[in-house]
């Protein structure tokens, strides 16, 4: 009878043993994270969500996996330092009668009026008597999570199908929403940035497009590629003085960079001015601005501009009320 007891007993700490084991191998795999200077992406954007005290950082599935067989669509890494993220989930994956199942690019996601919107750019391929590769549009999907799953108002994009679209985001002015985009240099050699109008659901435009300003305007811009200019990444942001400044991003002479340009009217629909000097000025860009927690002011934008290196790069943003200034690095 002791012999039977001892052998149950010691299984019974075998067994209990190996649980914990398994637990705490368990618990370590939910803890692991991921350093931000680890994260590959292209054009980060990051929401700080209030409601969950927590921030989201979207990217392309492609950005990270450089496989097609893994789908099109855009994932979400979570932080509550912006320093250590978990890894990232999927929020929305292109079915297979999607308009688009090329690439994607660019996603961003704001709160309005209690929901999430994701603006985001697809593609997919042009047939052969197209100018472009590729047909590009902005679209704009929704969810009551910030973490999706984010749902398309329809099968097509919201800017136009004969127009090569990207890098679409989101102004609301005195009630009223608007989408910001670029059109494409691809299809019209000197880009432009571009406004529309939106139904109030967000669900599709309201009216038509107007140009805002072209690329070649800026003082400080550089060809592309045989007088081609570039217009990417464009963000909005009212200062402290309720001067409104928009974030843009093209090539300089030290490569990729971020340019500002204010409206002299205070609203979205200009005139907008160009400010000679670059907000960042080597190598990075596609920024955009939000603020932390504790009230600090923020730019998020990629670094180097060169795949497969991009890393997202967090600088301290200065708001000095007439103009933007950037500030020391958060991460190194």
């Amino acid at each position: 009878m002791k012999k039977s007891y001892l052998m149950f007993f010691t299984l019974f700490i075998t067994l209990s043993c190996n649980l914990k084991k398994g637990n705490d191998n368990s618990s370590k795999k939910e803890n692991e994270v991921i350093k931000s200077t680890e994260i590959r992406v292209r054009d980060p954007f990051i929401l700080a969500d209030k409601k969950t005290q927590t921030y989201y950082l979207y990217a392309s599935i492609y950005n990270r996996t450089q496989d097609k067989s893994k789908g099109q669509g855009v994932e979400v890494y979570t932080s509550k330092d912006l320093k250590n993220w978990t890894a990232p989930e999927p929020v929305f994956q292109a079915p297979d009668d999607f308009w688009a199942t090329s690439l994607v690019w660019a996603p961003e996601v704001h709160q309005y009026k209690g929901k999430y919107y994701l603006f985001t750019t697809f593609t997919k391929s042009a047939p052969p008597d197209t100018i472009a590769k590729t047909l590009r549009g902005s679209q704009i999907l929704v969810s009551d999570h910030p973490s999706g799953p984010f749902k398309p108002f329809a099968n097509s994009p919201h800017t136009s199908i004969d127009q090569m679209t990207l890098d679409g985001t989101l102004w609301v002015e005195n009630g009223k929403p608007y989408m910001i985009y670029c059109h494409e240099w691809i299809q019209i050699k000197d880009g432009t940035i571009n406004l529309v109008a939106l139904k109030g659901d967000l669900s599709s435009v309201d009216g038509e497009s107007q140009v805002l300003f072209k690329a070649s305007t800026a003082p400080w811009i550089k060809a592309h590629d045989n007088d081609n200019y570039v217009t990417d990444g464009c963000f909005l942001y009212r200062t402290k003085s309720n001067k409104l400044i928009m974030i843009w991003s093209s090539m300089g002479k030290d490569g990729y960079a971020i340019g500002t340009v204010v409206s002299e009217s205070g609203s979205v629909k200009g005139p907008w001015t160009h400010n000679s000097n670059r907000l960042f000025k080597k190598d990075g860009g596609h920024g955009m601005i939000f603020k932390t927690f504790d009230g600090q002011l923020v730019i998020c934008l990629h670094q180097p501009n060169k795949s497969p290196d991009e890393r997202m790069q967090l600088y301290e943003l200065k708001d000095l009320g007439d103009s933007l200034k950037l500030g020391e690095k958060l991460f190194h």
